[in-house]
């Protein structure tokens, strides 16, 4: 991936030019008086999942499912509401 360093001004002033040259895998750092303080960079869209990410996400599913406990009575709807 291509870097390339612009001051805050010639981002600002080619803001477009800057999202087309990321969007085409070019990362530009945006730097104020020579010190870098931001980065525009690509992103990856419709990226595969590694195996490690799926196994964490069903990890993740399995333990939504069967719930958690917070320790407290279980109650319905009207029990909730009863003044």
């Amino acid at each position: 991936m291509a870097i390339q360093h612009v001051s805050l001004r010639e981002a600002n002033q080619r803001f477009s030019k800057y999202i087309e040259m990321a969007s085409h895998g070019t990362e530009i750092i945006v730097t104020k008086r020579g010190r870098p303080v931001s980065r525009i960079a690509p992103i990856k869209v419709g990226g595969r999942m590694s195996e490690a990410e799926k196994a964490a996400l069903e990890r993740s599913r399995a333990r939504m499912r069967q719930g958690y406990s917070l320790g407290g009575e279980s109650f319905d709807r009207e029990a909730a509401h009863a003044r």
